[in-house]
């Protein structure tokens, strides 16, 4: 058998090393049945998943085709694992217990700064439904630092449930002092309000037809302040053009507060209301948007209003299409247990190890994250350099 060498923590990214936070992790296999070291088994499938695997198969796979290299910085006493191990560990791991060690990892690794927008959001795993025909799905609600573009945390939305009652949980996890929270219309509770202020972080919520006083009053206060010329003056603006669409947005604030009366009194905190118009013409035809949002943040100038509005679709556009188009999640049909959690949680975590590895040193630092996949599942050290060890 190859001696395992122990990995080398990369200086310039010491405190990230995966390896000493997957080694927190409880086994929750009683001890005869642990042929198989937990932390080998999910570092090995973090590189799997990172180099194309989608699956336990595509990871004991994955495994074996480098075998003699995971050897050199894995203890693999028994070789790898076979798919029906790597499956009934997942659904047996405790999935608070995984995400626990995913949030004190990247807090190591992320630093957030001083009024850097925080995005929180849920998708669901539209293949995690336990059998035909059931409606209990697992839906994951994460949280994206726009900033750092990684997943800062992650909870699962409890079952006959929704986002309501997840968020408040996701927010008691994360360490966001100074922060602001961008959620959208779902979000905009006046507890959810309440719990980012007890967070020493600063909201801005969507609002919608959810809420349809406060909606409405925000919209008749901007619709009349608006008819004076002066206030129309103070918008900001951008304007993007290509592929044949002009997009122009501006936005507005407004200082409020409780002292205003109802609707306002009810949110704690509440210090300006913001409009945002987006204005589009393709082919000849134009469409007008407005959105709506209450913030708890002082001062919020038409600029950092209208940034911050376009920072929260990050998670869509960085977290969410990246993880349906590149990591196939939507088709991954992981369910057993607590496995599809659990593998999402492995998914944020390669999504995570990617995005930072732009800081890596090599040439590939620059390329989109399916190159970086494909790269780390041809050149070893380069997928050494993901995790932030070298052998």
């Amino acid at each position: 058998m190859t001696k395992r060498k122990p990995p080398v923590v990369d200086e310039d990214m010491e405190t990230a090393s995966l390896l000493e936070y997957f080694a927190r992790v409880p086994d929750p296999r009683v001890e005869r049945s642990q042929l198989h070291p937990l932390a080998s088994i999910l570092a090995l499938s973090v590189c799997a998943v990172i180099g194309g695997a989608n699956s336990f198969v595509g990871i004991e796979l994955f495994g074996q085709a480098k075998e003699a290299w995971f050897r050199t910085f894995l203890d693999l006493p028994n070789g790898i694992p076979s798919h029906d191990t790597l499956g009934r560990t997942f659904a047996m791991l405790n999935p608070q217990a995984l995400e626990q060690a995913f949030r004190d990892w990247v807090s190591a690794l992320a630093t957030l700064t001083k009024g850097e927008v925080v995005a929180i959001d849920g998708k669901t795993l539209r293949r995690s439904f336990q059998k035909a025909g059931s409606s209990a799905f697992v839906h994951m609600v994460s949280a994206w630092s726009t900033g750092n573009r990684m997943v800062l945390g992650q909870v699962k939305t409890d079952e006959k449930s929704n986002e309501i009652t997840a968020i408040p949980r996701l927010l008691e996890l994360l360490q966001l002092h100074g922060c602001l929270v961008t959620i959208d219309a779902m979000g905009c509770q006046k507890e959810i309000a309440t719990k980012i202020v007890e967070s020493k972080a600063d909201y801005m919520l969507a609002v919608k037809d959810n809420q349809p006083t406060l909606a409405s009053t925000i919209t008749g206060i901007f619709d009349e302040a608006l008819r004076e010329p002066v206030f129309a003056a103070t918008h900001h603006q951008t304007e993007n053009k290509g592929h044949g669409r002009v997009e122009v947005r501006r936005c507005w604030t407004m200082s409020i507060d409780a002292e205003c009366g109802e609707p306002f009194d009810q949110w704690t905190a509440l210090k300006g209301i913001v409009r945002v118009e987006t204005q589009r013409t393709l082919g000849g035809k134009t469409s007008l948007e407005q959105r709506h949002y209450i913030t708890s943040r002082c001062d919020f100038s038409p600029k950092d209003a209208l940034a911050a509005s376009r920072a929260h679709w990050g998670i869509e556009n960085q977290l969410h299409w990246v993880l349906d188009v590149a990591f196939r999640e939507d088709d991954c049909r992981v369910r057993t247990g607590n496995a599809a959690e659990n593998f999402a949680v492995i998914r944020h975590v390669a999504v995570n190890l990617l995005r930072a590895a732009k800081n890596a040193g090599t040439k590939f630092d620059k390329a989109g994250l399916q190159t970086k996949r494909t790269v780390a599942a041809a050149n070893d050290q380069y997928m050494l350099r993901i995790l932030g060890i070298h052998s």
